[in-house]
């Protein structure tokens, strides 16, 4: 059966350089749905044509893909992807991304708490000159459950990456299609995407939008979500400082725990020396401070073992991507 193709004529109000995608993860937001598309209309109506809006429907069970099915058949540029099982937010984005037809991709919640009327100040951004437009929640992210936790989680970003960002981890951003292009998101690394492009080159602009409270159903995330950030924090630091010289890292660990090891037995052995008034050797390896500093200099050869082995890899990756294009080159 031919599908009807219900499109309201656009306006092309928002000046940007192309069409537009908006990527949706979704997941149990079957109640949400209606009231987000009545959101976007206007959206979508002030955007270029090819425009569309890209649902991805991360395994839901309460009806979700059953109603964006529903408005695929009324407006063409409703798209959604399903996934078999729930995969998790980082792995709906990289579909969204894989399929997005768009030049400026778009990226916000499906629970009604991003604002689609800001979309367009993300835009207009991008239209200035950024290639990655970030969303800052400035009026704060709810109860000091969430506000708290979210406020030093940005705080640690910013030190360790050194990037200037006061919300780092909100939804609703906008991307050059080049940005996504070249930044793998696996784990939950969505999270610092504007790390990632920012070690890359691209311009960031921070842009502040709207925090809605939650209209229907509960948060999908629970506590374990700042322990999984806390290592996915570890990781974008060591990709973006250390990368391509990991020895520098694992040889600094390496000299100091090495030092710490090597002064631990050193002091011992004077210690032992001043109050006996002789070195007893059969004494010094029953003490514990020996076997800390024993194990402290082992250690210290492991991490530079590491180190050696990443400096290996780094060297033969580069070797094998040698006649591949380099895409730092824009002009």
């Amino acid at each position: 059966m031919e599908r009807m193709n219900n499109t309201p004529p656009n306006n092309a109000q928002i000046p940007v350089p192309g069409p537009v995608t908006i990527v949706v993860p979704v997941y149990q937001e079957r109640d949400s749905l209606p009231k987000l598309y009545e959101e976007l209309l206007p959206v979508l109506n002030a955007l270029p044509e090819k425009s569309e809006v890209l649902f991805v429907d991360d395994g839901s069970t309460d009806g979700s893909f059953d109603y964006l099915e529903e408005l695929h058949g009324r407006d063409a540029r409703i798209r959604a992807l399903r996934f078999r099982r729930n995969m998790g937010k980082a792995v709906g984005l990289s579909a969204g991304f894989e399929h997005a037809k768009g030049e400026i991709i778009v990226t916000m919640d499906g629970d009604l708490q991003d604002d689609p009327a800001d979309i367009q100040a993300l835009l207009t951004a991008i239209a200035d000159g950024a290639d990655l437009a970030c969303g800052w929640k400035y009026q704060g992210k709810g109860p000091a459950n969430k506000s708290l936790p979210s406020r030093f989680f940005n705080f640690v970003t910013s030190r360790v990456t050194g990037i200037k960002l006061h919300d780092m981890n909100c939804p609703l951003k906008a991307y050059r299609r080049e940005v996504i292009e070249e930044i793998d998101v696996y784990g939950d690394l969505h999270r610092f995407i504007p790390v990632l492009a920012h070690q890359r080159g691209f311009v960031l602009k921070e842009v502040k939008v709207q925090n809605r409270p939650r209209q229907f159903g509960t948060s999908k995330f629970g506590i374990e979500r700042f322990t999984r950030g806390f290592f996915d924090l570890m990781t974008v630091f060591l990709l973006t400082r250390y990368a391509q010289r990991p020895l520098h890292f694992f040889g600094t660990l390496a000299l100091l725990t090495g030092l710490i090891g090597t002064m631990s037995i050193a002091g011992l052995m004077a210690y032992t020396k001043l109050t006996l008034g002789s070195m007893d050797w059969r004494a010094t390896p029953s003490r514990p401070l020996f076997f800390i500093g024993l194990l402290a200099i082992m250690l210290a050869f492991q991490f530079f073992s590491i180190g050696l082995i990443g400096e290996l890899l780094t060297k033969f990756f580069h070797r094998s991507q040698r006649n591949a294009p380099i895409k730092h080159v824009i002009e």
